[in-house]
Order: C-alpha cells, then structure tokens, then sequence
C-alpha cells in the first residue's frame, strides 16, 4: 500500500502562512490532483512530501511509514518540478538516469529503467541528443521521464505542462494518464488550469489559502462543490458566480430571481451556474442576455453575454449555430442547477428550488 497521509501539516515563512493545518490523504494507486490559485500551497504541499521543506507542524507518511524527517533520496518518490531544468551538457539518456546514478544504482539498471521509460513516453529516437536540440515539448517529455525513471511508490508532478501549447498539453495529458495506470502508482499532481483538473483527476482536493476547502473523487467535486472555491475552480469553462441577495425567500442574481430552500435571508451570496447547465428557454428559470463574444470549441460554442451589465457564460451546440455579436439570447435554466453561496465565507448554503 502507498496511501499518502498528511496529517495536520502546516508551513510558514515569517509571518506568511502557507499551510494551515492540512489533513488529507492521497489513496493507493489512485490519481489525485491538486487545484487552486496560485499561492494557494499545491506546490509547498509537494515539496514536502519529496523532502525538499520541512513541515512546521504535522507529519508525513506513506503506506503507514513516517517519512516527515527521511532525506529526500531516501524516500520512494519520484519528482517532476515545474521547472523541467535538463543537464545541458547530458545527453537525454544521461538526464533521464541521472537520479538513478545518484542512487547507486548499478549501470544495467539503469540502462533498463531509461529504455522503459523513454519507450513509455516515446522519446526512445531522442536519447543520444543534448536539449539544445529538442523542442519544448520533447524536453518537458525528458523532464518527465527523468522523474519518473525511479523505482517508486509515489510519484508528485508540480504543474509540469505549464506553459506548453493546447495541443501538446492535450497529448501530453493523455500520455499521463496512460502511463499512471501501466506503473500501476500513487500520482500526486499539481494543476492550476481546470482543464488539467478535470482531465486528470480521479480524486481531488481542493486548496485556498493555505487550506484544503474540498476533497473528494473528482465527479463528486464536480457535482456538490460544496465551497465557492471548488465551484470556481473546478470546471471547464469556468462557471457563473453572480452577486446577489437572500430576500423574501427568494434569491436575486443578475438575471434571475429563484425559490430556495434553507436559512440565508437577507444575506449576501453568489450564485453559481456552470455554463453547461444553461439549456433552451423554458427550463425554470428564463433570462437573457445580449452576445459579447463566441468561441467555437469544435461540438461546442462558447458564448458570452451581457446580462444587464453582469457578464455569464453559457455553452450552446455548435450544430443549433453561432448567436452574432450584439443579437439578443435567451436560456433556461433549472433551479436546482443554481448553487447558492455565503458571499463572506464561501460556504454552499443550498440550492434553487422548484
């Protein structure tokens, strides 16, 4: 077993807190990804478990282990840092064993991990060359192999696809993917883009400031966010959050006014709608906007409106045919889909009633 554990962990530096007393646990062989902003401590979170920062308070440990004071080269994690940061003067086979050579790792050994690896990632035409000669997305694949070339239990991915185009991070996540479930591991990945988030994740946690405001499998995450900042975080594209207020037993937000069920009157809130959820008009809830902006996502089309001076997306088949610029559109929208939030701390509070 190689569940990861953190256990009360927090960091600081000087008066910053960088952690807070995160509690979570990474299950065995699963994938789990970790959202949020930046600042938001996915990447201190990671250093630790590697053994690059010490936590403040708190341990860590994996498969039952405590490795909160094991020296990083001791602990069975393999690393990939956001910063691919290749030997120059190595060749890509040298790179991608290096963190063996450092091991002690006998020669055949290490001749047979970097053949696998390299054949997992499909660099194998790229070992006898220096990275002055690769592309960006070729060094992020020997980046990659390299820490994944250990013989781990776990391994953590701090953001390694920032910066890369669309299309390679595309493939790239799908080589991810495949090449977690063939090392059958723990995987710990950190991503700040919801994409990423939702492409990746089989569990998730969600961090803000320092805290861990929502974990859980990725679809559960999705579909009870629970928080603010999982509704705003995880989805692509990112959902709705409008402004409003609890009133008469009724909240009112940009375009809509809904029923809902629960305490909250004459609070402060923000409604959550994710864009996928706006259908046809007649659903509930109708309202309308005047198009600002389309973008075609092939199946799909993203538009943008203008709701009486509050911007929403909603998302529309690419077969029913772009709304133009400045032209009137009207949706539906179920209540049930309309999250409400506490405005101050976050908090879901409920949902649109019929």
């Amino acid at each position: 077993m190689a569940d990861v554990v953190f256990e009360g962990v927090s960091r600081r530096y000087g008066s910053k807190v960088a952690l807070d007393g995160v509690s979570l646990t990474a299950p065995d062989r699963r994938f789990t990804v970790l959202c949020g902003p930046p600042g938001s401590g996915k990447s201190v979170l990671l250093r630790m478990l590697v053994g690059l920062e010490t936590p403040d308070e708190g341990r860590i440990l994996i498969g039952g282990q405590d490795v909160t004071d094991t020296p990083p080269a001791q602990r069975p994690v393999g690393y990939v840092p956001q910063s691919f940061a290749l030997y120059p003067h190595l060749t890509v086979r040298q790179n991608i064993g290096y963190p063996l050579k450092l091991a002690g790792a006998p020669a055949p050994r290490i001749a047979e991990q970097v053949g696998r690896v390299a054949e997992l990632l499909s660099i194998q035409h790229l070992l006898d060359k220096t990275p002055d000669l690769l592309s960006g997305g070729e060094k992020q694949r020997v980046a990659v192999a390299r820490g994944l070339s250990r013989e781990a239990r776990v391994f953590v991915l701090d953001d390694p696809l920032v910066g890369l185009d669309y299309k390679l991070r595309e493939r790239l996540m799908g080589d991810l993917k495949l090449l977690a479930a063939e090392l059958g591991a723990t995987f710990l990945y950190a991503a700040s883009d919801p994409l990423e988030t939702l492409t990746m994740a089989q569990e998730l946690a969600v961090l803000e400031r320092g805290r861990v405001v929502r974990k859980g499998p990725v679809e559960q995450v999705y579909a009870e966010p629970g928080n603010e900042a999982a509704m705003r975080l995880v989805g692509f594209p990112r959902a709705n959050l409008l402004p409003g207020r609890w009133q008469g037993g009724a909240v009112e937000a940009g375009p809509f006014r809904f029923p809902v069920a629960g305490r909250g009157e004459g609070q402060e809130v923000l409604v959550g709608l994710r864009p996928e959820d706006a259908g046809a008009p007649g659903r509930g809830v109708t309202a309308q906007g005047t198009v600002t902006l389309v973008e075609d996502l092939g199946a799909e089309l993203v538009v943008y409106l203008d709701c009486g001076g509050q911007p929403l997306t909603v998302i529309r088949l690419a077969e029913e045919g772009a709304p133009g610029l400045g032209q009137p559109l009207a949706f539906g929208v179920s209540p049930s889909d309309l999250l409400v939030f506490d405005r101050r701390t976050g908090d879901a509070l409920g949902r649109g009633a019929a």
